[in-house]
């Protein structure tokens, strides 16, 4: 029971911490409305299995993070910058006209969701602080294997909820033509916001 426990708590924290747009589950909408929910996927497959390494080395290390907080430190202005830096691609894009489904750039969705959640350097830090309140309260066990498990059910938690987000786009670009066409503008928006709620949540 115990492991069946690890595998649906996983799946429930990194389902319902994935809910709120955020720059992966919006790009996988993004990708969905100008390359097909197939490439919508692809891409949620590749953003869930760089999950994968982050939930692990955040669990396996959780010790050696919690004394050296300067490494996580380090993981979260690097994460900063990354957000500026995107708040930028995405409006330069969004500049550009928006030409549908039919890219030239399709079957390499599945990577493009791997590089964004790599570069997504909260992941870890956050996954480190969860796991940890967990722990705390005898919820999570950080050992073999129960690490695995849960780490499994993160996998399928941020893989089914980009699903989803790369399905609901198929409706939004029936329903809201809007959308499909400032989707780039609203992508650059939300990591700009983003940027700066982490930067001054650093300064503090």
């Amino acid at each position: 029971m115990a492991y069946l426990s690890h595998i649906v708590l996983g799946f429930v924290m990194a389902f319902l911490s994935l809910i709120p747009p955020g720059m992966l589950n919006m790009t996988a909408v993004k990708t969905s409305l100008q390359k097909g929910k197939k490439e919508g996927i692809w891409f949620a497959l590749g953003a869930a299995m760089v999950v994968i390494p982050q939930a692990f080395i955040a669990l396996v290390f959780a010790r050696y993070f919690a004394e050296n907080p300067q490494v996580v430190a380090r993981l979260e202005i690097a994460g900063i910058v990354v957000l500026f830096v995107l708040s930028i691609v995405f409006f330069i894009q969004a500049r550009k006209k928006f030409e549908g489904k039919g890219g030239k750039r399709e079957g390499k969705s599945f990577l493009l969701g791997m590089l964004m959640s790599g570069m997504n350097m909260l992941a870890i830090p956050f996954y480190l602080v969860l796991s940890s309140v967990l722990e705390n309260r005898g919820l999570l066990q950080t050992e073999q294997p129960y690490i695995i498990l849960f780490v499994s059910g993160v996998f399928l938690g941020a893989f089914s909820l980009f699903f989803l987000y790369a399905s609901f786009a198929q409706i939004i670009q029936k329903r809201a033509q809007f959308i499909a066409r400032n989707i780039n503008y609203i992508l650059s928006l939300l990591f700009l916001v983003l940027g700066i709620l982490t930067l001054i949540k650093f300064l503090k």
